[in-house]
């Protein structure tokens, strides 16, 4: 089950919902009052439409429109999956006659308990999306730094249509207040269109971070445009590190491209010509981080000697209880971990793909702080 990518989960959860909307509709029908049926069942079939009307004609409408769409359309995938649970559990337990029958039809008061239990559910997930949280971790190293360094990490801010310029303006104030030393990107900064992004001047925001930038490429830069990607990492004076070493303040910052690209090397390639302490292949002569933007194989780099892994793409799922599916994925799909002498976050991300809502996970960013002993 590791094997298979979230990218590949996020398709079969869509194809899924889809192929339960008939369940879902039938119920809307079922437990809607007569008279107001119809209705229901039409505006739930419109919001799924736009939907798809979003991805396939956001390119050809004006940014406004183009951004209500989107909005409007993402949400509708996360109000379908708790219909879906909530219309699940309301047929067992009235198979199990914990409910009575006749509250799912025809029901005012039950198309007003599912409607309800939806609206808090997604509103309550907004305001929590929109809280920031501050991880700060602290590593005291043996190995020679020339001073302490603090360094803020940010994944998947998903920049685009619905993460736009505004909210982009928070977050580099946040990230300014933390008078870093450097930032590290670990890639997911575009979301799925660089339209929006060039359109809006978002680099002009990217600019104002007043620290060295360094950054690693994500499955959505491939899925955007990898070439108008590049060219906007560039214009942001963000330096990207495809496959690449770094050596700032001191440490190497080793940042792999995403595995989308099939040119991306080994770590054991990027680390080979690195210095290692005293010759011994487990452990580099220099504090060095890697970012790797998808926490796959993580053995590689406690193999390699590397100090800190970052990485994110997981989003822990963004909602439950598709947070389940994330940690069967992976041996680590958010938070702390370390293995052997390597220590590794694996960040939930800082934006968000789709629609603005955290259930059972949090947007967040890193402030690590390096210390000698």
């Amino acid at each position: 089950m590791r094997t298979l990518s979230v990218h590949f989960w996020g398709v079969a959860i869509i194809f899924f919902m889809v192929i339960l909307v008939p369940y879902i509709c039938w119920h809307l029908w079922r437990v809607t009052p007569v008279g107001w049926k119809w209705g229901s069942v039409g505006l739930f079939i419109l919001w799924m439409a736009s939907f798809f009307a979003a991805f396939i004609f956001n390119e050809r409408l004006p940014i406004g429109m183009a951004t209500v769409m989107y909005e409007v359309g993402n949400m509708w995938l996360i109000a379908s999956l708790y219909l879906l649970i909530i219309f699940i559990v309301s047929d067992i337990a009235t198979l199990c006659h914990v409910m009575p029958k006749g509250l799912m039809k025809d029901s005012g008061i039950g198309l007003a308990i599912v409607v309800g239990i939806v609206t808090l559910i997604l509103s309550i997930g907004g305001i929590h999306y929109h809280h920031k949280y501050r991880e700060e971790l602290t590593i005291n190293t043996a190995k020679p730094l020339e001073k302490p360094l603090t360094i803020v990490m940010a994944s998947d801010l998903h920049l685009g249509y619905h993460n736009r310029k505004a909210e982009l303006s928070r977050w580099v104030d946040m990230i300014n207040a933390e008078h870093p030393d450097m930032v590290l990107f670990g890639g997911d900064l575009i979301d799925m269109s660089l339209r929006p992004v060039v359109e809006g001047g978002y680099d002009e925001e990217l600019r104002r971070i007043v620290a060295p930038k360094y950054a690693v490429l994500g499955n959505h830069e491939f899925y955007s445009n990898l070439m108008g990607a590049e060219q906007f990492y560039a214009k942001a004076g963000i330096m990207l590190l495809n496959d690449s070493v770094a050596n700032v303040d001191g440490i190497d910052i080793v940042g792999r491209i995403d595995r989308t690209s099939k040119s991306r090397k080994q770590l054991a390639e990027l680390t080979a010509d690195m210095d290692y302490a005293d010759n011994h292949k487990d452990s580099l002569k220099r504090f060095t981080i890697l970012l790797d933007h998808q926490p796959y194989h993580l053995e590689e780099a406690e193999n390699a000697g590397v100090d800190f892994q970052f990485s994110g793409h997981t989003h822990r799922g963004q909602v439950w209880p598709l947070s389940w599916i994330t940690d069967a994925i992976y041996e680590k799909s958010w938070g702390h971990h370390q293995r052997g002498n390597t220590r590794y976050y694996v960040s939930s991300g800082l934006g968000i793909w789709g629609a603005k809502v955290r259930i059972g996970s949090r947007s967040e960013y890193i402030v690590l702080h390096i210390f000698p002993r």
